[in-house]
């Protein structure tokens, strides 16, 4: 199969979408924002986790910042409030591919406030509201952790980790 590289740009396209594929409708670019939501902060860490040569790494890093989604001080890169934006778009991927791709258990989210189960629909089950992502704690799948997976990030995320805050 032939693949057909997409331009990364849609000047003459007046939607939304392909407006908002320039900024993360790369590969890798957000697997990057769903690490920095998990509270990643460092180029090395983004690297050992997510396996993406540090060339892409640098050039998607230095284009997230450039967009205003990351900031960046000396050594670390934080999402910005529109980077935070986007974290409905990243919950509705997570949300679908849990439903539709994956045939075991995966990560799942509680409401840090009252402990509700985060639903699908990103409402908290146990006080019925759609708590900010900074309200948020990841709690590991209910499983064995992948032997290979030994990175410092995989290693936190096999705990109970509250949502932006560093790892």
């Amino acid at each position: 199969m032939d693949h057909v590289a997409l331009p990364r740009e849609y000047p003459d396209e007046n939607c939304p979408i392909a407006r908002s594929l320039e900024i993360v409708g790369e590969r890798w670019t957000l697997l990057i924002v769903r690490d920095a939501f998990y509270g990643v902060r460092r180029f090395s860490d983004f690297h050992n986790h997510l396996g993406i040569p540090k060339a892409v790494l640098s050039e998607r890093l230095t284009f997230l910042v450039s967009e205003g989604v990351l900031t960046k001080t000396a050594a670390e890169y934080e999402l910005t409030a529109k980077g935070k934006q986007l974290w409905p778009m990243v919950w509705s991927m997570i949300a679908w591919g849990t439903e539709h791709l994956l045939d075991r258990p995966t990560r799942t989210y509680r409401h840090a406030e009252c402990g509700g189960a985060i639903g699908a629909d990103r409402r908290c089950a146990g006080c019925d509201r759609v708590p900010d992502v900074a309200e948020l704690i990841a709690h590991p799948p209910r499983r064995p952790h992948d032997p290979n997976r030994d990175d410092p990030v995989s290693r936190a995320l096999r705990r109970p980790h509250r949502m932006l805050e560093p790892i």
